[in-house]
């Protein structure tokens, strides 16, 4: 058997399609969906992600605004900046690129955006609302995840799944998103003993622990669906995932390769909440 690859990048184009056309019906209303991005520093892999990001946003229809600032910004004029965006009725989703330089507190900047901007999904409003079952922004990552789930018909009820990591950006929503959906499910991280054991019982393993090859062929059940989120580099210096892909695709029913599976469905789910907001909004 070879898995199925559920392919983030047709997906991603299909879900995308949808957001110009919902985009296009708010304009229709005099509301164009914004979204601003603020980039402190000049990290190289953020600078990537945030120009993906703007770029997404225009070809959707989007209005995006990006703010660069150096390095040396004091937190406190980052904040200020947070709170003038905060009352800017023209940004409905507010987006501060981490890693944010040593002397600024990350949390403190994530906690000051307004949780109804807060498209990220990583305010702690926006995580108590993904504990209690309430209306809230999803972190874009295991949204997306979510999302292919979804796109191949697969149902959680009652299914073990296993989520490798446990981050706050990743493994912690994905556990209370797979839990929404009736799913058992078991969080494996750095200290777990055993993994193999646990992973051999699942139906579905998420994989997001940024470490290559941490989930092998043999520790995959026959049929089951692995979602994979990680993002490495081999020793030829390709990009992979934190599975081993040729390995555990003939094994799996269903696999997400590295790059082009969860990857684009970040970018896209960004969206989806960005006009969910401008949505929420024009009520």
């Amino acid at each position: 058997m070879t898995a199925h690859l559920i392919d983030g990048n047709a997906l991603s184009k299909q879900l995308r399609t949808e957001v110009a056309a919902r985009a296009q019906a708010l304009k229709a209303q005099g509301v164009t969906p914004g979204l601003a991005v603020v980039l402190v520093g000049d990290n190289p892999a953020s600078q990537v992600y945030v120009r993906n990001k703007v770029k997404a946003c225009e070809d959707s229809g989007l209005h995006s605004v990006l703010e660069k600032y150096e390095a040396t910004l004091t937190e406190a004029d980052l904040l200020a900046r947070v709170e003038a965006l905060n009352k800017d009725p023209s940004i409905h989703g507010i987006l501060v690129q981490l890693p944010l330089p040593p002397h600024i507190d990350a949390q403190k900047v994530i906690e000051a955006i307004s949780p109804a901007k807060d498209v990220d999904g990583f305010h702690i409003a926006s995580a108590g609302a993904l504990m209690t079952g309430m209306p809230g922004f999803w972190p874009c990552t295991p949204y997306g995840c979510m999302k292919m789930l979804e796109s191949i018909g697969y149902d959680l009820r009652g299914k073990h799944a296993v989520v490798i990591g446990r981050s706050n950006i990743v493994g912690k929503p994905m556990a209370l998103m797979l839990l929404q959906k009736d799913a058992t499910v078991t969080v494996a991280h750095s200290r777990t003993q055993n993994l193999k054991a646990l992973t051999l019982q699942a139906d579905v393993i998420v994989a997001a622990v940024g470490k290559r090859n941490v989930l092998t062929a043999d520790m995959v059940k026959p049929g089951a669906v692995v979602l994979d989120v990680g993002m490495n580099r081999n020793d030829e210096g390709k990009l992979c995932g934190d599975v081993d892909f040729e390995g555990v695709k003939q094994v799996a029913s269903h696999i997400t390769p590295v790059p082009g599976g969860v990857g684009p469905m970040t970018i896209t789910m960004l969206l989806v909440n960005t006009l969910e907001a401008a949505e929420r909004a024009s009520k």
